[in-house]
């Protein structure tokens, strides 16, 4: 949009006129009329109603200065859209959406992260009162009720009323997903304030059929409301002509399986897509992938490479690179499940049509439309089984997601992301990149290698051990003799091709080190530490070697043997001692690029 046409939609409300008499007309004749070209037919709807956008925004926001801004934003949205307004008679709610969903995406972006569901939520507060996580459920019925129980309508102002009105229609609504009773027991304990003890004894049940009945109720509630929000969501994608069907270019090139760390080749396509040039051993290693053990004790699960925090992690790797990122986390910090050992009845998509819309569906689809509008695929998580997968397309009047995973591309309706096997959604995507130097680059991804391998890293998902002290509880899990064939041997999979990764990282980082420019005595030692580094996990890769064969994928072999048990100890001891030699190497990397 020009400024000049900035500036003359924001002045249309002072137009005045002779040549028709605009402020005798209704609402809907001058909808007509503005959308027949008519800018002064605007400046009227503007002028007779631009208070009440202002007084909505500000409720919303609590800042004049910001409100004001966000109703300027709204009205161009309005002017520029108004002719896809089919209904005339619609006019007020409509733009009453878009001045909300500006508040919105303007408080996004001053969040340190973003909020499922605010939109339901009424935004007045007490006062001292601090704010609140509205994408609570309880939280929100709860102030709803207090509100309606404490506040009399004439203490509010007319913005404060329509936000209340509209609230609880929005909510009366969802309520009304559940069955009679549930309905009414619901009602009492969220609106009427009354305990399950009170409730109980109104509807001559026990205590804890109450409980159960207000439980179970929830549950349907907030289903209703992610299928409603992501209703919303999509019929204003609808308002601003947004729907469309987008597929990544060159989108063939991404969709190859390069190694068995599938968030690795997620993070190199996205990182090819936005114009970098880095090798994927290059990613690998930068990322921290390269050197990634992660242990399941006892029996060495399946989840084992993938047990740990996806925002931590995956963020801070590509931070290494010089990369923010943005991303929905959906997850729900338990260990994940071993889908080769599922029945095949609970994969696919007629099981995920038997299980819950994930909460955070709105979010992610909102930041998938994002960044595939930039060209640039998203990581996701749980595709179709628990994995790292890619989405790099859309189509929004077909509802569905052109996504890729271990090899498999499909389709997946919007609403099924996150009714995989886990139920959980991650996704990430690129946001900005700022300029780095290769030593910089090398320098961030040594201290996040050596905190991994020292156990210093974030952490929000329990049952796993890190780093180097993962080989003393891979070897006690091979003395309890519990381990479960097909996980541990994906583990020695996962991690035999991440180190020959690290190799590769290494010999072509050393390669590369007098070619970026640093060549102070200080740095000679750089190359010459790389180099014994590689060596030393290639002599670690030739023990890795063996326990593959020992334990091939994915029969797995049979780790809780006496003799297969025992030589695979003595393997593990032998990596472990090149590993924490090669990490001193890791080390002195370190120190020396700081």
């Amino acid at each position: 949009m020009t400024g000049q046409l900035f500036c003359e939609v924001l002045i249309l409300n002072h137009y005045t006129t002779d040549l028709k008499n605009w402020e005798q007309m209704d609402d809907n004749s001058l909808v007509q009329q503005a959308q027949e070209g008519e800018r002064e037919a605007f400046g009227e709807l503007v002028r007779r109603h631009r208070s009440r956008m202002y007084g909505y925004a500000r409720a919303i926001t609590r800042e004049s200065f910001l409100a004001e801004d966000i109703v300027q934003d709204a009205l161009v949205k309005a002017f520029l859209h108004l002719g896809t307004l089919v209904e005339a008679d619609k006019f007020l709610p409509w733009v009453h959406r878009i001045v909300r969903n500006q508040a919105f995406t303007r408080l996004k972006k001053t969040s340190a992260r973003e909020r499922a569901f605010s939109q339901l939520a009424p935004m007045w507060k007490d006062a001292g009162e601090e704010s609140q996580e509205w994408g609570d459920l309880d939280r929100i019925l709860d102030r709803l009720g207090r509100t309606a129980a404490g506040k009399a309508d004439s203490q509010l102002t007319p913005e404060e009323a329509y936000m209340q009105k509209e609230t609880l229609e929005i909510l009366t609504g969802i309520v009304g997903c559940l069955k009679p009773r549930e309905r009414r027991i619901f009602e009492s304990h969220f609106f009427d304030q009354l305990s399950p003890q009170e409730i109980a004894g109104l509807f001559e049940l026990s205590s804890a059929n109450v409980y159960q009945i207000i439980s179970r109720s929830r549950k349907k509630v907030m289903q209703e409301r992610t299928r409603i929000t992501v209703g919303s969501y999509m019929e204003t994608r609808k308002d601003w002509g947004d729907m469309k069907t987008v597929i990544v270019p060159d989108h063939e090139s991404f969709t190859e399986v390069q190694s068995w760390t599938t968030a690795a080749d997620a993070l190199y396509a996205m990182l090819k897509a936005a114009g970098e040039t880095l090798s994927h051993p290059m990613v690998m290693g930068l990322t921290g992938h390269a050197f990634r053990l992660n242990i399941v004790p006892s029996s060495v699960h399946i989840a084992g490479p993938t047990a740990y925090s996806f925002a931590g992690v995956l963020s801070k790797g590509l931070e290494n690179i010089g990369y923010q990122s943005s991303y929905v986390d959906g997850m729900s910090g338990t260990l994940g499940t071993n889908a080769n050992l599922l029945d095949p009845s609970l994969l696919g998509k007629e099981a995920m049509a038997k299980r819950g819309i994930n909460q955070a569906l709105p979010e992610a689809l909102d930041l998938i439309h994002r960044s595939l509008d930039r060209g640039i695929p998203v990581l996701a998580w749980d595709l179709f089984l628990p994995e790292f997968g890619l989405i790099y397309g859309y189509d929004d009047e077909r509802h569905l997601l052109h996504a890729y995973e271990c090899g498999k591309k499909d389709t997946l309706e919007y609403d099924n992301l996150g009714r995989s096997v886990k139920e959980e959604i991650f996704v990430l995507a690129l946001a900005d990149s700022a300029g780095t130097t290769f030593k910089q680059r090398l320098g961030r991804a040594m201290n996040m290698i050596v905190d991994h391998y020292d156990g210093r890293e974030p952490d929000d998902c329990t049952g796993s051990v890190k780093g180097l002290a993962a080989y003393d509880a891979w070897i006690a899990a091979f003395r309890g003799g519990k381990i479960e064939p097909n996980g541990n041997a994906y583990n020695i999979a996962v991690v035999r091709d991440a180190r020959t990764h690290a190799v590769r990282f290494l010999n072509e980082a050393a390669e590369q080190w007098p070619l970026a420019g640093e060549t102070a005595a200080c740095f000679a030692d750089v190359p010459v530490l790389a180099h014994k580094a590689a060596q030393e996990y290639k002599e670690a890769l030739e023990h890795f070697s063996v326990l593959k064969d020992l334990f091939p994928f994915p029969q797995g072999g049979d780790p809780n043997e006496p003799d297969a048990s025992a030589k695979a100890i003595s393997l593990l001891e032998l990596i472990k001692e090149r590993e924490q030699t090669a990490v001193g190497y890791l080390r002195e990397l370190s120190d020396l690029l700081r």
